[in-house]
């Protein structure tokens, strides 16, 4: 088996369907397999897993979900040589997404983990829209294979160590040998980049792939927002030695006004009625509020004293929520 394609899937509904429908679609000289594991859907989802009869469905109780432990679960219970990791919402963009991986990953055999360009659903709001498209545009049209080319500045140098660590498993490829013998850390928020970090210290080396693209985006509402941004910057710190997106209080009002600013600008060079630049005007306002306020209290939560951290945890993260739930 050159392919396992893992899953995992709570609530997909018919985004899922499309999901599926364009992976067992694929145009490729590769033999694959697909497994979802489900951690305790309530709507169509399992029918809609069981409309494909190729697919393999495991089901665990939601209680045992975990970003890294239900994709070590899959990686485990796969047989292919690589292992795809794919969110139930990540839309394959072409038929040769598999193909692409695969073909990236076999281009040097220290290669552990690939990963491929995101392209934004059509309803995607402007700003991300413009995010998503301009971060994969800066890393190129061509397969790149990235490692550590200096070692010693990688253990001593936080920023170079976070530059070289992106990795994105809502669409990404492992070397299943390598990922069984180094499986991701079970932790909450950003198991791929801790688990990349680590790789690329043990002197493994990953590729960016932008033939395997997917369509992945979301309009979070404003609630959902923050409390992601509060989650990221808290676990961005842990893993890039105390990194903060904003070190001051004092420095969020001024990064908020410049980021407004400029959404503004860009929203204005896209045309449109007055009722479309305000509504958009409007939404950038609130979003670098929330963005600059939720990213310094995520980072610096991490100095609170327990007590302290606990009730912020409480009352900011969706990870502990989804935890919970």
């Amino acid at each position: 088996m050159d392919a396992s394609v893992v899953i995992p899937t709570k609530n997909g509904g018919q985004r899922l369907a499309s999901v599926l429908k364009a992976i067992f679609s694929q145009n490729t000289r590769y033999e694959y397999e697909v497994i979802c594991i489900d951690s305790g859907s309530t709507d169509s989802t399992l029918d809609v897993i069981r409309s494909f009869p190729s697919c393999r469905l495991v089901q665990i109780a939601p209680e045992d979900f975990g970003h890294g432990r239900t994709r070590n679960l899959g990686a485990s219970l796969s047989s292919g040589e690589f292992v795809i990791f794919v969110t139930q919402d990540a839309l394959p963009a072409s038929d040769r997404w598999l193909e692409s991986f695969v073909d990236a990953m076999r281009l040097d055999d220290d290669i552990v983990g690939g990963f491929g360009r995101h392209l934004p659903y059509p309803d995607c709001n402007i700003i991300d829209s413009r995010n998503i498209t301009n971060l994969f545009d800066t890393m190129g049209d061509e397969n790149a294979v990235i490692y550590a080319e200096d070692p010693e500045r990688y253990k001593v140098d936080p920023a170079y160590r976070q530059q070289l660590s992106f990795f994105s498993d809502n669409n990404a490829c492992v070397r299943r040998k390598v990922f069984l013998e180094h499986p991701y850390p079970d932790i909450d928020f950003a198991e791929d980049q801790a688990w990349m970090k680590a790789m690329l210290g043990l002197g493994f080396k990953k590729v960016y792939c932008p033939g395997a693209q997917v369509y992945h985006s979301h309009n979070y509402r404003r609630k959902e927002y923050f409390m992601r941004c509060y989650d990221e910057y808290q676990a961005l710190y842990q893993l890039f030695d105390g990194f903060l997106v904003i070190e001051r209080w004092r420095a969020v009002p001024k990064r908020a006004r410049d980021g407004i600013k400029a959404d503004k600008a860009y929203v204005k060079s896209l045309g449109g009625s007055p009722w479309q630049k305000f509504r958009w005007n409007r939404f950038v306002t609130w979003r670098n509020w929330e963005f600059c306020v939720a990213g310094y209290l995520g980072g610096k939560s991490n100095t609170f004293s327990p007590e302290k951290r606990a009730r912020f945890d409480r009352k900011f993260s969706q990870r502990l929520r989804q935890t919970k739930a």
